[in-house]
């Protein structure tokens, strides 16, 4: 994606998702922005051109989109949509009925996986995830995210897959 893309997506993702109010946040701190990145996943449009930013950057070895629970899912299915790879699912924790498993979808079992995750700041449920895929037997080669913001360089500590953001928290800062 070309730089003035890249400042229009982000641009565009900010528009929608920067929220001003009074926001309670999960930490019980209250703010007056509030960042909601359900709105830029659920508009078709922005979506697709979110999902069309991050492509390029899954690997060509990877065989299935590993899509994370709840955010990752719109993505992975919209990047298999417009790829042609298989798409799987990964819950936060097994399911107690049905078919008993946090992964879900493609088979993963002997697959080179890439992770789709929405936003990530410190990476703690794709350390998750990471242990449900190698437990399914899928051998993960990347973590592709919309949005990094985290601070500094993409880095999970304790992950080795590269991680790889369409987006940085500096880019919708600035849009």
């Amino acid at each position: 994606m070309d730089e003035a893309a890249r400042r229009r997506l982000a641009r565009d993702i900010a528009s929608v998702a920067r929220l001003e109010g009074r926001f309670t946040l999960r930490s019980g701190a209250v703010a007056a922005e509030y960042f909601d990145k359900y709105r830029f996943e659920s508009d078709p449009a922005l979506l697709k051109r979110v999902a069309a930013a991050m492509l390029p950057l899954v690997p060509d070895r990877a065989e299935v989109l590993a899509g994370l629970e709840l955010g990752g899912v719109p993505i992975a299915t919209a990047m298999s949509l417009a790829d042609g790879r298989p798409a799987a699912f990964v819950r936060k924790e097994a399911k107690a009925y049905g078919t008993c498993q946090a992964v879900e979808g493609a088979q993963v079992g002997g697959k080179r996986v890439a992770i789709i995750e929405d936003v990530i700041t410190t990476g703690g449920a794709v350390r998750d995830a990471i242990g449900h895929l190698e437990a399914a037997g899928a051998e993960v080669v990347a973590v592709v995210c919309a949005i990094w913001r985290g601070d500094g360089e993409p880095k999970i500590a304790g992950v080795e897959a590269a991680v790889l953001p369409a987006l940085r928290r500096e880019d919708l800062e600035q849009a």
